[in-house]
């Protein structure tokens, strides 16, 4: 059974930092595309940044320059560090992973309080 597992959303003050993880199990991990995606309230979900298995990156327009997504093949996990946050990344972020197939962690809420 494939399960990702979020961690390390709260709330934080504008400017703050907080660092998301995603751990993953019943997977090669190695072999995934990894992203995190986030959904404010009202919105749909949308891409924040992915790692390919190569080690590619990129990162929605909004966050480049603040956020840094990275991974660990050894503990099966991605990372999504966020500095500098704004009250407009506010929303619930997910995990994605996808091969041949698509699999989304449960999310974790981030607040960013003005």
């Amino acid at each position: 059974q494939v399960q990702l597992v979020e961690s390390g959303g709260g709330l934080v003050q504008a400017g703050g930092s907080l660092r998301l993880s995603c751990t993953a199990s019943g997977i090669i991990f190695k072999m995934y595309y990894m992203a995190w995606y986030r959904q404010a309230p009202g919105n749909e979900r949308a891409l924040v940044a992915f790692i390919t298995r190569h080690g590619t990156i990129d990162y929605s327009d909004s966050v480049k320059g603040r956020f840094t997504i990275s991974r660990d093949n050894a503990k099966n996990t991605v990372y999504l560090q966020m500095n500098s946050l704004k009250p407009e990344d506010t929303g619930v972020y997910f995990c994605h992973a996808k091969l041949y197939t698509d699999y989304w962690g449960q999310g974790t809420q981030v607040t960013v309080s003005s």
